[in-house]
């Protein structure tokens, strides 16, 4: 479902503040958007020291960036909500201050998704969607601690 890319530039960030963000992000997006936590994924993509560029000139400071793939549906307070709740943790996990902390999120139509081999459902829609899961998926995210 929602598939966020966070992407550190200048910045190494611990296997703990990865763990720490993986978690917030997943809480925020489903506080405000009400989508079940276990629909969210979260992945990590560091840049490469020098091949990161402000305004076409190299930049040497820390910067977090979060680009979140969502369904659409939500209303724009929804998605405002939802980016402030995630660059305000963003900022203190990776101890960086607000202004070098970017997020975004990008709409997609739930029929243009696919994911654990089906069509996305309508937000608010998961409950019977969820429900078509095979039983050796559930396995195997539950052997995972995955709640679904």
């Amino acid at each position: 479902m929602p598939t966020y890319t966070v992407t550190a530039a200048n910045l190494t960030l611990t296997a703990a503040q990865e763990a720490d963000l993986a978690a917030a992000v997943t809480q925020a997006h489903h506080a405000t958007t009400g989508a079940p936590a276990f629909f969210a994924q979260v992945r990590f993509a560091p840049v490469a020291e020098g091949r990161h560029y402000i305004g076409g000139k190299p930049n040497t400071a820390p910067h977090l960036f979060v680009h979140g793939l969502i369904r659409d549906g939500r209303s724009s307070e929804t998605k405002t909500a939802l980016v402030q709740e995630i660059a305000a943790q963003a900022a203190a996990i990776a101890r960086l201050s607000p202004e070098d902390v970017w997020v975004y999120v990008q709409d997609i139509p739930a029929e243009q998704m696919v994911e654990f081999g089906r069509v996305l459902p309508a937000p608010g829609e998961e409950a019977q969607w969820r429900q078509g899961i095979g039983a050796a998926k559930r396995q195997a995210l539950a052997a995972a601690g995955v709640r679904v």
